[in-house]
């Protein structure tokens, strides 16, 4: 289905100033956020206890929550594990309890239940956990700066990499300010929201060089302007789609995905919007024009056409 009956014609390129201060005080927020607050880090990350319990029918998790919220265990991860009738809870490390006093207490208030297991998670899983992850996103980087400059040219390849910054450091930001709990799902949404942004970037990048070599006699702010509109439609029939699922999911998956599905949905936002305007605008602002990215010629290939 197409968004567009034809080709639109709006001028983006002219609001990359307005666009750039946007994005420059979104990125300026976030930092401040993280550094002023941090994330919310889940037991993943901050390490605590895990304890499984079974029910002899099956569970009610929203009964379970408050239980547990009313006892002063307001930060308890609680979910089905395995069948409706097993249920895994995880509880952040409490100052003067050790593992055993917290599944004891636990016990005292969910008194229905049997206890299955307890483990303890020590916070150097978390500190791996942490270190592992933006290791991942720097190499990840690192990667896509590599395979853009071979695919593209250098100045694409920052571009892209702006743009990935960018998105990242916003979805950061945004569970900084709220204080949702950062978990491992959320880590591995924010990989994807790396993976998803550079897909949408990569197809405004294939269009961008292949007007540069077809539209010789436009300027590079002109040939870009064509560019974004061509894809226009695409991009937002995928963005769409894809936050329609997300919605869906945030909805209806449960309260152990809805971190997870809402860091994709700012993810999948922010990253439409710097496809079209952090990812070309700042290939623009480095000078990458139509030479940059014409064929070399071999020397002496005319040769071969001589009689």
């Amino acid at each position: 289905m197409q968004l567009f009956n034809k080709t639109p014609d709006f001028d983006f390129i002219s609001k990359r100033k307005l666009a750039m201060i946007f994005s420059l005080t979104l990125i300026i927020i976030s930092i401040a956020a993280l550094a002023i607050r941090g994330l919310n880090f889940g037991i993943d990350f901050t390490g605590g206890t895990l304890i499984e319990l079974g029910y002899k029918t099956d569970a009610n998790l929203d009964k379970i929550r408050t239980e547990l919220e009313s006892s002063d265990f307001k930060d308890a991860v609680v979910q089905n594990f395995g069948s409706n009738k097993n249920v895994l809870i995880r509880v952040a490390p409490k100052e003067g309890l050790s593992s055993a006093n917290v599944s004891d207490r636990v016990m005292e208030i969910l008194k229905d239940a049997e206890l299955r297991r307890v483990e303890y998670v020590g916070p150097q899983f978390g500190e791996e956990l942490t270190e592992d992850g933006g290791l991942a996103m720097l190499i990840a980087m690192f990667c896509i700066l590599i395979y853009v400059a071979i695919r593209f040219e250098k100045r694409f390849a920052i571009g892209s990499v702006a743009a990935l910054f960018h998105d990242v450091i916003i979805v950061l930001g945004f569970f900084a300010l709220t204080q949702i709990k950062f978990e491992q799902s959320v880590l591995a949404a924010v990989l994807a929201v790396i993976g998803y942004s550079l897909n949408d970037t990569i197809v405004v990048f294939d269009r961008i060089r292949e007007n540069f070599l077809r539209l010789r006699k436009k300027t590079s702010k002109q040939v870009m302007n064509i560019s974004l509109n061509e894809t226009l439609s695409r991009t937002i029939n995928t963005s769409l789609t894809t936050l329609l699922v997300l919605i869906a999911l945030y909805l209806f998956g449960g309260e152990m995905i809805k971190p997870f599905a809402i860091a994709l949905i700012i993810g999948i936002v922010v990253g439409t919007y710097s496809s079209l305007y952090v990812a070309s605008t700042s290939a623009l602002a480095l000078g990458v024009s139509k030479e940059d990215l014409m064929p070399v010629e071999k020397e002496g290939a005319d040769l071969g056409n001589m009689p």
